[in-house]
């Protein structure tokens, strides 16, 4: 195989949540009576730190009104989280086949690790990965932090990792710790936007990543046709 770790965001990379940030950062908007945005803008900034992406929407707030944005959207988030977001099609499928094959797997997440643990416990996830990283426990992306550590957590070198991810920060912050990068064209920021950080490929469907890292076969229909033969 290519590589021995692939980190993979989570919001919009593995989990279908843009549109209910999107939205969660509406409601915390409209709750403080601060400026409507629309939503391309504020898909924008997905991908970052929760300070850092109110900061980068609203530059002119005070700390204690980012700090009142803060709690507004958690409150959003969290009672929207009561119908938990679905993941991207053959998304567990995909993970157990790079599982099968050796490979091991972490996150780094613009989350905080209360929200990523949250959202792991709702939908039994965790166990399919071998470390992470979140946003409040490191250096909000597009730093190379959350890539270093978690290399240096499972002594992986840079160029026997691969980043996943559907932001023009998640492969900014492949590229400047020299790791290799996938877009995923079905996220956050558009095409183009991510092309500029020169990645391997931008696939469709989290299936098409097992090409790129030596691995042959559809997740999804080797699954059901194990289950036909048995």
């Amino acid at each position: 195989m290519n590589y021995d770790l692939v980190i993979f965001d989570w919001d919009g990379t593995v989990m279908d949540s843009t549109a209910r940030i999107v939205e969660c950062m509406h409601s915390a908007g409209r709750d403080l009576d601060l400026p409507v945005l629309d939503d391309d803008t504020v898909r924008g900034i997905i991908g970052l730190g929760l300070p850092e992406a109110i900061r980068t929407l609203y530059p002119d707030i005070d700390a204690p009104m980012l700090g009142r944005m803060r709690d507004r959207y958690a409150f959003h988030f969290v009672a929207a989280e009561a119908t938990p977001s679905r993941l991207y099609p053959h998304a567990e499928a995909t993970l157990a086949a790079l599982r099968d094959a050796g490979l091991r797997l972490a996150v780094a997440t613009g989350k905080s690790r209360k929200g990523l643990d949250r959202v792991w416990g709702n939908a039994g996830l965790g166990h399919w990965f071998h470390a992470s990283r979140c946003a409040d426990e490191s250096r909000s992306k597009p730093h190379p932090a959350m890539v270093e550590e978690l290399l240096l957590e499972l002594a992986v070198r840079p160029e026997r990792a691969l980043v996943v991810g559907d932001t023009s920060f998640d492969l900014e912050m492949a590229r400047s710790a020299g790791v290799d990068r996938v877009g995923v064209s079905y996220g956050a920021h558009p095409v183009d936007r991510l092309m500029t950080f020169e990645p391997l490929a931008v696939i469709d469907a989290l299936p098409q990543l097992l090409p790129v890292v030596g691995l042959p076969g559809d997740p999804e229909r080797e699954r059901l046709e194990h289950e036909r033969r048995v």
